[in-house]
């Protein structure tokens, strides 16, 4: 039985590593779903060397452009080495953000037309699309606190606070656009009532 792809989503510092393990150790422990975790953009060997080029904000200007097909190039890498197999094999696939992402920071953050967008996402991906999404939200302020503890911000985390207004906005259309797939997990919140409410969202998926 194909395995289920689940993509956690959401701006910086809204807590998606930490419940990234928190899902998968209980799919493992309490429903016994073997589970593999994956990020984006990376996963593979060459899409991890794409995803340090985007992140990294010493090198060249890099053009909004380059900067798209960039991580689909990664996510093409990604999708056929690491996300196909895995599902195809029967494990769930819980990423570390997905296409929701390239809608809110290229096309929110970036103004790139959701059109060329689109374009992409059917080129390269077909007709893979996730089955479930949690969309941490929390007020930018929050999320912005937060990533500066983790240390040196790196390229996206060093833009503007309304690039990151804007982002947030795009993310909450897609949810918007897509309810029965996009779920919407309130991140401010204390992390007891957050990982409550994610069980929650799961629970369909388990029966």
């Amino acid at each position: 039985m194909r395995g289920k792809f689940i993509t956690l989503e959401g701006c910086e510092g809204v807590g998606k590593s930490t419940n990234l393990e928190f899902i998968k150790h209980y799919l493992e422990e309490s429903c016994q779903i073997p589970v593999m975790l994956t990020r984006e953009p990376g996963g593979t060997v060459l899409a991890e060397k794409i995803r340090l080029l985007l992140l990294d904000k010493n090198t060249e200007e890099i053009s909004q452009e380059a900067e798209l097909l960039l991580i689909f190039a990664a996510r093409a890498q990604h999708i056929k080495h690491v996300i196909e197999p895995a599902l195809l094999q029967g494990r769930w696939v819980l990423c570390d953000r997905f296409t929701d992402a390239t809608y809110a920071y290229q096309g929110g953050g970036r103004n790139i037309s959701i059109s060329t967008i689109e374009f992409l996402e059917n080129f390269v991906q077909g007709n893979l699309r996730p089955d479930l999404t949690l969309l941490f939200d929390a007020p930018i302020e929050i999320g912005i606190a937060r990533a500066a503890q983790r240390g040196r911000p790196d390229r996206f985390e060093s833009e503007q606070f309304n690039f990151f207004e804007r982002v947030r906005s795009a993310y909450l259309v897609q949810a918007e656009l897509n309810p029965e797939r996009i779920k919407l997990i309130k991140a401010g919140e204390p992390l007891a009532e957050v990982q409550q409410a994610i069980i929650e969202v799961l629970k369909p998926w388990l029966r």
